[in-house]
């Protein structure tokens, strides 16, 4: 199973967190798969509202997997954590911010990232067994996926006691606090997902019942009483000076936290508690702290003493009540040039197949910004991509490595050399019309294209896709720079089913175009007459309209170039080829496919079909008569 299951079920998309033996923790896989989905659902109007729930009895998501931080971290590689912050928290803000319903179903441990993922959806729906907290501040950390913009809205001083604290709320407290909009009994759940799914309206929920009581909302008057100090020395002064029962177990708790991450805390609530608050006023800040934790915070000794030795002893920089202002200041100082801006991340790109396709292809994807490595046996290379040596060269390091290829035997021993190289979770797009091959942990997709040459260049291809919905969400953003439509066709080698269906269709439909041309010219009727006619008649197609074979007739088409090939007659002879493979392979009866092939076999093989474009049919046809 993988950590994420994304679909769509009647009107609604669906996005599930599938990694309950570790709590459902976010992994950075997990947050962009989340986004692109996001974005695919965007402007589908089939789509009315999300469903966002998680697998599992035991958590929603129990914050971020952050052993990986911990790694490159201690080795010095301060930007993984940041570019991992960078994509979490533009993804809250999207959730925060879709035009959309989105109906959280947030069950167990709701705690840091998971308040980001589940936490700022317009519908936000606990049980019985639900327990939210922001625990960062136990790790050295501060509040952050938003976190704060949620504690600076709470009631009174519940902010500042919940973000230093780090105390866990039940259904009626997170209620009361604004991390949740409606309690539900969870049994009731499973009949309110599919209400949603079949109805696409949120009016399915229908009446909440009353929510638990809320042992927050009692205590709210002690709380803002001890927690109204301007500065963390303020708050224990007061917790000190007090002797009831919740001031002794705030400073029990923390005495256990990093003083540096509480003295921030405080100071960012404060900070963000204005009319002008917004998510993404809240995820800047929170990303100035986010930039600087490992070097300058308690963050990698708070993970050590947490996960990794699992000794509860960290040796926090500051002792309790001496965090200096200047270092809270520090930490929140603006960012200059790296300032959180919420672009779109960036991909790395290997693309093998630099040809008349590939080529365009490519430098499309390097002009939309991404880094784009490629590779090419015949040494071509494309505008603003990086030329490199081998096929493995390009597929090192890539998030998304693209094929490009001739034919099935070349795209097999390039899949042979460039499988074991890339890195887990990578995806491999072909996009060639040929067998798919794939690897243990490399995500496989097929999606061949339409639109020849000329859809290359301009960017306006159609990809059929097969693939998994977590891979084509993935993916849709470069769908979207090559071509003007990606459509997602279901499974692995589904997008080939579709092209080949497509081109034999299309074969099929030019050779019968080729031939009534030949028929007219020889029945006395103008080759324009003849298009005017079935340009706009029962007999129109593609191939006609916009593909014209007769030269000087209709929009410009290869054949006013000679039958220089846009789509060569070579590869409609493959397309074709294919078809009638995965024909026999399913028992079904394409007479006409098979004719088709046979004549593009012979135009190819045995006659001057070669190297020029399938339309040159029409050249083959005005010659010959009917022996």
């Amino acid at each position: 199973m993988s950590d994420i299951q994304i679909r769509t079920e009647g009107q609604a998309g669906r996005i599930t967190l599938t990694r309950p033996k570790a709590l459902n923790a976010l992994t950075w896989d997990m947050c962009l798969a989340t986004e692109q989905a996001l974005d695919a659902w965007r402007h589908d109007d089939s789509v009315k509202l999300i469903i966002l729930d998680a697998a599992g009895d035991r958590a929603f998501c129990a914050g971020g997997d952050i052993a990986e931080m911990y790694r490159t971290g201690m080795a010095g590689d301060l930007d993984y954590g940041r570019s991992f912050w960078r994509d979490e928290y533009r993804m809250n803000a999207k959730l925060a911010e879709y035009p959309k319903p989105i109906v959280s179903f947030l069950h167990g441990f709701v705690m840091g990232g998971g308040v980001g993922i589940g936490g700022h959806c317009a519908h936000r729906i606990v049980g019985e067994s639900t327990q939210i907290s922001m625990p960062e501040c136990g790790i050295g950390f501060v509040p952050d996926v938003g976190g704060t913009y949620t504690l600076a809205r709470a009631p009174g001083r519940l902010g500042e006691y919940l973000g230093i604290t780090t105390a866990r709320m039940g259904p009626g407290d997170a209620i009361h606090a604004g991390f949740a909009d409606r309690f539900h009994p969870e049994a009731d759940w499973p009949a309110l997902k599919q209400a949603l799914i079949e109805t696409g309206d949120i009016a399915a929920l229908g009446e909440a019942p009353q929510p638990p009581d809320s042992p927050l909302a009692t205590a709210q008057p002690e709380i803002d009483a001890l927690f109204g100090g301007e500065t963390l020395r303020d708050v224990l002064n007061t917790l000190k000076a007090s002797d009831s029962d919740l001031a002794g177990d705030a400073l029990k708790r923390l005495s256990r936290n990093a003083p540096l991450s509480m003295a921030v805390t405080l100071e960012m609530i404060h900070r963000l508690r204005s009319p002008g608050l917004d998510i993404r006023k809240a995820l800047e800040m929170e990303y100035r702290v986010s930039h600087r934790i490992m070097e300058q915070g308690d963050f990698l000794e708070g993970i050590r003493a947490a996960i990794i030795d699992k000794d509860k002893s960290p040796n926090w920089r500051h002792a309790l009540d001496s965090v200096p202002l200047v270092d809270v200041s520090k930490m929140l100082m603006p960012l200059g040039k790296d300032k959180l801006d919420f672009r779109e991340r960036t991909m790395q790109i290997g693309f093998i197949g630099l040809g008349n396709m590939g080529a365009p292809m490519a430098a499309n994807l390097a002009r939309a910004g991404h880094a784009v490595k490629g590779f090419d046996v015949a040494g071509t290379t494309a505008e603003g991509v990086t030329s490199v040596a081998t096929a493995q060269e390009a597929a090192q390091g890539a998030d998304v490595v693209i094929t490009m290829l001739p034919n099935g035997a070349i795209l097999k021993t390039v899949a042979a050399e460039i499988l074991p190289v890339m890195d887990k979770g990578a995806i491999h797009l072909d996009c060639s019309t040929a067998e798919m091959a794939a690897a243990h942990g490399v995500e496989a997709m097929d999606a061949p294209v339409s639109g020849g040459v000329g859809g290359a260049a301009g960017g306006t291809l159609t990809f059929m896709v097969g693939g998994s919905d977590a891979a084509f969400a993935r993916a849709l953003p470069l769908f979207e720079v090559m071509g003007q439509k990606a459509v997602h066709c279901g499974t692995p080698g589904n997008g080939q089913a579709a092209k080949i269906c497509n081109n034999m269709i299309l074969g099929v439909t030019m050779i019968a175009t080729c031939e009534a041309f030949a028929l007219a010219d020889k029945l006395g009727l103008s080759r324009e007459a003849m298009y005017d006619v079935v340009s706009t008649s029962s007999g129109q197609s593609w191939s006609m309209t916009t593909y014209c074979p007769a030269p000087g007739v209709g929009p410009q088409s290869p054949s006013d170039n000679d039958y220089q090939p846009g789509f060569a007659a070579d590869l409609m002879l493959k397309d074709l080829r294919l078809s009638q493979q995965a024909a026999s392979e399913v028992d079904a009866d394409t007479p006409l496919g098979q004719a088709a092939m046979d004549l593009y076999r012979r135009f190819v093989e045995e006659e001057d079909g070669a190297g020029r474009d399938f339309s040159a049919m029409l050249p083959r046809f005005e010659t010959r008569g009917r022996g």
